[in-house]
């Protein structure tokens, strides 16, 4: 396995924007250090209602650091569910046909690179990989998944949020913020849902941790083991967490209960069903789950394992992670020891 034992370089940030096929104002950071450039670039794309920036805990090495001193050309997408961004009501079907294709094509003709790997996780690796199989970034060659892809599988808890609490609330409030945990918001309805949660997620004194397990899951917590994170890292995370529209929990509640990701058909360009026949790209994926994760359970990447074999066999591989769960595979304090080594070996096959 490829290990990573040398301190974090300093980094620098340049910030690239670029618009989305429908004209949305998006944007990258490309990431680069003293360490030179000896593999070509690797995208990095984050979940729902958090930032590029998620791969950046503060106070620790990080994915990025590994991957700049493994000598790849690192960017991080700002797709419309990034809370640097004015939000909006986006869909996992927009995201996967206006915004990774234009951030692959914008990374290619800025680095003069065929081709790139991605590194995805969550519903942007959901989003990415519906992309994928529609054929619509055929120059990703390898994708390293973690979470979900393209079967999601949730606690029996979540489903029934899902199906129940999801409707209820979309009857009144367009949005919900993990962020409310930690900044009291304005509205009657909003304040009743922070009550609630502080009534039934005891596990930590975090308003923003308990949001975020509350609204993403179903464990005390949800995305990650307490005993995985440092103390920094956990304040740092008060402010990692924004605003997500009901529209894509109405998305995933249908996705849910048919087993497989169910485009809204709000947006030309996506089959009907994703899984239903052979995926229209030659890209590999390497799928990894936390064994713990109470966001998406490691059936959802097994699934699609099953899937993708079923027409590329000995092609694409699966990783069910010990002692993980959902975020701390990328945030955890010894990620760095057990996660990033596995990404690494999977760019680098």
């Amino acid at each position: 396995m490829t290990t990573t034992t040398e301190a974090p370089a300093a980094t620098r940030t340049e910030v690239v924007p670029f618009r989305a096929g429908d004209g949305m104002e998006l944007n990258l950071h490309h990431v680069t250090s003293d360490q030179p450039v000896t593999r070509g670039p690797v995208l990095l794309v984050h979940g729902a209602g958090v930032r590029a920036d998620i791969f950046r805990t503060a106070d620790q090495e990080t994915i990025v650091d590994a991957l700049l001193a493994a000598g790849w050309d690192v960017w991080l997408e700002n797709w419309r569910a990034s809370i640097d961004l004015p939000r909006n009501r986006w869909n996992l079907d927009q995201a996967a046909v206006h915004d990774h294709p234009a951030a692959v094509a914008e990374v290619l003709e800025r680095t003069g690179a065929d081709t790139l790997k991605a590194v995805i996780h969550c519903q942007g690796s959901s989003s990415f990989a519906l992309a994928a199989v529609a054929g619509l970034v055929p120059q990703v060659d390898t994708i390293v998944s973690n979470a979900m892809s393209l079967h999601p599988v949730v606690p029996r808890l979540s489903a029934l949020k899902l199906s129940r609490v999801v409707p209820l609330v979309a009857l009144a409030m367009d949005y919900v913020d993990p962020h409310w945990g930690t900044v009291a918001p304005a509205g009657f309805l909003e304040r009743r849902m922070v009550d609630l949660v502080r009534l039934s997620h005891r596990e930590c004194r975090s308003g923003s941790c308990r949001m975020v397990s509350f609204v993403y899951g179903a464990g005390h917590p949800a995305l990650w083991s307490h005993e995985n994170l440092d103390a920094g890292s956990h304040r740092w995370l008060n402010e990692e967490f924004g605003p997500v529209p009901l529209t894509f929990f109405a998305q995933m509640s249908r996705s849910v209960r048919a087993g497989r990701l169910v485009p809204t058909g709000s947006v030309p360009g996506l089959p009907a069903d994703p899984v239903g026949g052979a995926p229209r790209t030659d890209a590999r994926f390497a799928l990894i789950a936390g064994r713990d994760n109470l966001c998406f359970l490691p059936e959802s990447q097994e699934r699609t394992f099953d899937h993708l074999e079923r027409y590329a066999p000995g092609r694409h591989s699966v990783h069910v992670v010990e002692g993980y769960g959902h975020l701390d595979v990328f945030m955890g304090r010894y990620a760095a020891r057990d996660t990033f080594p596995l990404i690494l070996e999977e760019l680098d096959r």
